[in-house]
Parts: C-alpha cells; structure tokens; sequence
C-alpha cells in the first residue's frame, strides 16, 4: 500500500497532508477576514461616519453568523462532507467581500460582511473534519493546533503588510484581492479534496443521516462538560479576537504614538505567539495526555497578561511586544480544548461537540469587540479628527477591563473540567 494509490491512501500520507494543506489555506483566509479591520479603523470610521460602538458591530457582523452556524456545520461535515461545504463557503465569502468593497452605505457594508462571516464558517471545522479522516487518532490535536497556526500566520499578513497595502492602493481594492482570492481558493478546494481515504455515494445525506444529525445537536448541547470546555476556549479566544483582531493597533497608535503600520506589526506579535503557541499545546496535550492541566496553567498566565496590559500605562515598547507575544502563546493553549472535547463525548458526537466549542470561541469576538467598542464610546471625551473620534490610551486600557473579566472567568470554570 503507497500513499500513491489513489484507491489505497495511507493515513497521513503526502496525499491527505496535500488536502489538509489546502484546506488550511481556506482557514487562513477565514482568519485573515477576521483580523483585516484592525488595520481599516479610520478609513471605516471615515467612509460610513460610524463611531467605535458600530465599528464593533461592523466587524463582529463576520461573527454572528460564523458563530450560529458552527454546531450545525460539526455535523453536517459529517454528512456532506468537506469538499461541497468549504468550495461554496468560500465562494460565498469572495461574494461577500466584493459586496463589501464596493459598498457605499453602511447597511451594505453590515451585509456583505455577514456574507463573509458565513462564508469563512466551514475553514476550521472542515479541517478538523480532513484531520479525522485522513490522519491518526493521535494526530488530532497537533492538527487542531496547526490549523490555527495557519489562521494566525494570515492574520500576521492582515496586520502590517494589509496596512502598507490600505495605503498605497485604499481598503476598497484590498478588499477586492480579497474576493479574487476567496474564488480561487474555492475551485481549488472543489478539485483537489476528497472527503475521506473510502469514496462515499453522493446519498449519504439520507434521511437516516439527517435524522441522526438532529439527535447529535441534541445530545451535545445536553452535555455540561461540552459547555464548560467550550467556554474556556471562548475565555482564551477572547483577548486575540478583542485586540488582536480590532482594538490593539489603534491602542497601540495611541499609547506609544506609533504608526498604523508599526502599531499593526506590534500586534502581529500576538498573532505570532498564537502561531507558535497553538500547535506546540496542542501536540503536547496528545504527548501528555492531560488537556485540562495544560488549559488552566495557560488561562492562568493568560489573565495576568491582560492585568498587566491594564495597569502598567507606562509598559516600555519592547515589554509591550513580548507581554503580547506571550498572550497569543498562552491563548493559543486553548487548542487542547478541542483534544479534550473528544475525550468527554462519544465518537458519534464528536462533530456536532467540536461545533459548539468553536462556536463559542468565535463568539468572544463577537461579543468582545463591540463591547469595547461600547465602553469606549461611553468614555468618549468629545474629540474627533477628520471626522474620526480620538480615543485617550487610557479609554483604551479601562475598556479593556471587560475582557479581563472573561479571562477571569475562564480560569475558574477550567478549574472544574473533568479528564
């Protein structure tokens, strides 16, 4: 049996590691669309005349939507599979972002970036869905963690290459790259993925499989352990989606006086440590086998980052970029949330559980950044600058207190998790 054998593939061969590959580039892309507000705040701002508390609902419109549908979509990867799902996500998401781009009215705006949000919803998922089928048990969270460091390396390139691009040509066209990407990406994934090492017939969405899909959304919503591990994950998420993703690099220009640009590549370090972060968690949750350990040391540290963020203004540049860089690293543990959610439940509900997981990881962005936003408008001191209002580095950092409190939170719920 060579992994050159179409009919025989073997189990993490060169084979399923192109596929997987692929795939990872459609996560990456989701991940890029997440991060690319952060670098576009005052040409948003500007072009729609919209304060901090409806930009947040502006970027956190990409997560409503990812959020409903990440249940669901854990089992129904299942059933259709892979292939179907992430070729027309993704051709959805290049829609959305053309839509987007061309917008000239907030409401259109809001709309394409639900489209976008929709569309960028299968990424993971289907990764971890390629990562059952084409590869080893054991090798199931290192994948969990290489995905993300995909998401994470995109959200780099969304930081200060994305601003240099916003400058020389205007968001508009970025986002128009954007959308040829998506659709490229689209009939790639068409062509080259296959669901699974077996050809399946095209009626496995059988009434059978849609019935036993309804009773899998079921029981893993029943499940408390699910719900736990999946607020951590979510509490972990929290501080990359609310800074890295949108607040850090306005904060940035503010506390240190920085460029768009320099204060974007300062916040590319978190990305970084979550890149490096993520898959390092997750491999040694599979080398050690004990999740839970790994998911409150790192939620642990992770709250001290922020605190620290928080109450020392006076933070040198240099320590700024390393107590970031370390909050991706930490947050990036929460990778053995997804080795350990297949640990608490049956086989049979492992899609529809990592669903739930990942929809309330993407669901601290979503509620995260506009509550920052909120509670910067409300700290507002009235001064605006070509029709864009200044928020103090202070604004900042009292906003932040909201995702602190989430972190807390994580800890003490970590605490209770069961192995």
């Amino acid at each position: 049996m060579t992994d050159k054998d179409p009919e025989n593939p073997v189990l993490g061969g060169a084979r399923a590691w192109g596929m997987w590959l692929l795939d990872g580039l459609g996560f990456g892309y989701a991940f890029f669309h997440r991060v690319a507000p952060s670098v576009m705040v005052s040409e948003l701002m500007t072009d729609f005349a919209i304060g901090a508390a409806a930009l947040g609902v502006l970027s956190a419109l990409y997560f409503y939507p990812y959020v409903l549908l990440q249940v669901p979509l854990g089992a129904m990867l299942q059933i259709i599979g892979t292939r179907i799902l992430l070729s027309l996500a993704l051709m959805l998401a290049a829609i959305g972002s053309l839509i987007f781009g061309t917008a000239e009215t907030v409401g259109l705006a809001y709309f394409g970036r639900i489209l976008i949000g929709i569309g960028c919803s299968v990424g993971f998922l289907g990764s971890l869905a390629l990562a059952s089928s084409w590869f080893r048990e054991n090798q199931y969270a290192f994948l969990a963690g290489l995905a993300m460091f995909f998401g994470m390396t995109s959200g780099m390139l969304a930081q200060k290459p994305l601003a240099f691009v916003i400058e020389m040509t205007g968001w508009r066209d970025a986002m128009y790259m954007l959308a040829g990407g998506g659709a490229l990406l689209s009939v790639l994934v068409y062509i080259f993925v296959r669901n699974s090492p077996v050809a399946t017939p095209a009626t496995s969405a059988s009434k059978i499989g849609w019935r036993a899909l309804g009773l899998d959304l079921r029981a893993a919503f029943g499940c408390a352990d699910v719900w736990k591990i999946a607020f951590v994950a979510a509490a972990m998420s929290g501080p990359m989606l609310a800074l890295g993703a949108l607040w850090g690099t306005p904060y940035a220009v503010q506390a240190y006086g920085l460029s768009r640009p320099d204060a974007a590549f300062q916040m590319s370090y978190l990305l970084m440590g979550w890149a490096a972060g993520a898959p390092f968690w997750g491999w040694a949750s599979s080398r050690i086998g004990r999740p839970k350990l790994i998911l409150v040391i790192n939620a642990s540290m992770l709250t001290a980052l922020i605190a620290v963020i928080i109450a020392v203004p006076a933070l040198p540049l240099v320590w700024f970029g390393i107590t970031v860089c370390l909050v991706g690293f930490t947050g990036g543990g929460m990778s053995a949330c997804f080795g350990l959610v297949r640990q608490v439940v049956p086989a049979s509900l492992a899609g529809a559980a990592t669903g739930v997981v990942n929809s309330l990881t993407v669901a601290s962005g979503a509620v995260l950044q506009p509550l920052v936003g909120l509670g910067l408008d409300l700290l507002w001191s009235g001064q605006s600058e070509g029709g864009v209002r200044l928020y103090l580095a202070s604004d900042y950092r009292i906003a932040f207190i909201v995702v602190l409190l989430c972190c807390i939170l994580g800890v003490v719920t970590a605490l209770t998790l069961k192995e």
